[in-house]
């Protein structure tokens, strides 16, 4: 992925910075296919080859669209359990900002659920890059799940991204915060479950 910088600051540059937020706005809102590249380079006010000076095409845009919003989420869970005091509370937490997330305004699902449905190519770059995020993110609940009782914590961390998978594909069609409220009592479901396992025996 191309990123140019400022040769005196060292920053990103404020062209691209501008293209990448507007692509991001229209991709999330309005999906990526049907957005083309004239219509992000016009929203952007820069011109052709501005763009094609920070990225290589249409399909480099997304990538970085997708990386902004991977880098958007490990920033969100990593605050999310700043100062917990226990695994407990981490958990509750991270899920606590889900729904924060599901509640927000215009909130039109999960970006990489979103993507990876116009990229069904398992090959493709953008298929890829959802799934190395959803890579990390099962990784992430899995050790934090993992911290909470004695239990191998594999099927309770692909039973807690399930819900909020339904719950990120629901939040957008019903009420946010009835659907965020079913999705906290599921997380909760899953603490408690771990809370009570029994120790297992050698």
């Amino acid at each position: 992925m191309t990123r140019t910088t400022n040769a005196t600051s060292g920053k990103t540059s404020e062209a691209r910075t501008r293209l990448l937020n507007t692509a991001t706005r229209i991709f999330y809102t309005e999906g990526i296919h049907s957005v083309g590249i004239d219509r992000v380079i016009a929203e952007a006010q820069v011109t052709r080859a501005t763009l094609y000076r920070h990225f290589s095409g249409k399909e480099d845009l997304v990538l970085a669209y997708l990386d902004q919003a991977d880098r958007m989420m490990r920033g969100q869970l990593a605050d999310a359990q700043a100062g917990t005091g226990s695994a407990v509370d981490a958990v509750r937490a991270v899920a606590k900002s889900i729904t924060g997330g599901i509640q927000s305004q215009g909130f039109r699902g999960c970006a990489f659920l979103n993507a990876v449905a116009e990229y069904p190519d398992p090959t493709h770059p953008v298929h890829q890059a959802v799934l190395r995020h959803r890579e990390w993110f099962l990784d992430t609940i899995t050790d934090l799940l993992a911290r909470i009782g004695d239990a191998p914590a594999d099927a309770d961390a692909r039973h807690l991204v399930m819900l909020r998978d339904g719950a990120m594909a629901a939040g957008c069609l019903f009420d946010p915060a009835l659907i965020a409220d079913t999705f906290l009592r599921g997380v909760e479901g899953i603490v408690q479950s771990r809370m009570q396992a029994p120790t297992p025996v050698d």
